[in-house]
């Protein structure tokens, strides 16, 4: 079985032993020989860039311009209910992790927290 490469350069032979005596009668390649097409222009694609929906909105004022600390406080009420439980759960978690990295540094002897300076023998 042969391969479509071995395939299509044995068609392209073929059509270039054909095409020789055209070829030699006249001056004009092989490729102009054949017909042009003619788009018309209801076929004619034509493409408009257009801005999205959401570009065509004004820029929005930024929300964190000239906020007091009073007004940040109340934005706290904005934070969904369902989120509460997960944030005490982190809380609680960075809070024993720090304990526990306290503790193992405050307890440890083994553990080297000064660099060793050169010992004298």
């Amino acid at each position: 079985m042969q391969s479509t490469r071995f395939l299509a350069a044995n068609m392209l032979r073929q059509q270039a032993a054909a095409a020789t005596p055209l070829l030699r009668s006249r001056a004009v390649p092989m490729l102009r020989s054949q017909p042009i097409i003619k788009t018309q222009p209801s076929m004619v694609r034509t493409l408009r860039l257009q801005a999205t929906p959401k570009m065509r909105m004004p820029v929005p004022g930024e929300e964190q311009s000239g906020h007091t600390i009073s007004q940040r406080l109340r934005q706290w009420r904005r934070i969904p209910p369902e989120l509460v439980p997960l944030g005490v759960v982190l809380a609680a978690a960075l809070i024993a992790a720090g304990y526990s990295m306290v503790n193992k540094l405050m307890t440890d002897k083994t553990l080297r927290l000064t660099r060793q300076g050169p010992t004298k023998h």
